[in-house]
C-alpha cells in the first residue's frame, strides 16, 4: 500500500437498505449506509465500510469534515491515488 493517502469528498445517505458506493455525483462520492445518522452511528459505518472498500484498516479511514453532515471529507492513509481508483471500479459496476 503505496502512498500518502487519499482526501475523498462524499455525500452520505444513511439508513439505506445496504451499504453501498452509489457512485459520483460532480465532486462528490455517493455513499449508502445501513446506520441511521444517530450519535455517531453513520460515521462509524462509514469508516468501517470504506476500510474495507479500500482494503486499509478502519484506523486509516479519517473523518476530516461533516461529523453532522450528509457532505462530508475523509482521508484514507497509505493508498495512492490510482490504488483508490482501482479499489472503487468494483463498486461501480
Amino acid at each position: 500500500m503505496a502512498g500518502a493517502g487519499v482526501t475523498i469528498r462524499l455525500k452520505v445517505i444513511p439508513n439505506a437498505p445496504k451499504n453501498q458506493v452509489v457512485g459520483w455525483r460532480g465532486r462528490e462520492l455517493t455513499v449508502k449506509l445501513i446506520a441511521p445518522p444517530v450519535e455517531g452511528q453513520a460515521n462509524r459505518e462509514l469508516r468501517s465500510y470504506l476500510a474495507e472498500v479500500f482494503g486499509v484498516p478502519a484506523s486509516d479511514v479519517t473523518l476530516l469534515s461533516g461529523e453532522t453532515s450528509r457532505h462530508k471529507q475523509v482521508h484514507v492513509a497509505r493508498i495512492s491515488a490510482p490504488d483508490a481508483r482501482e479499489r472503487l471500479k468494483p463498486h461501480l459496476d
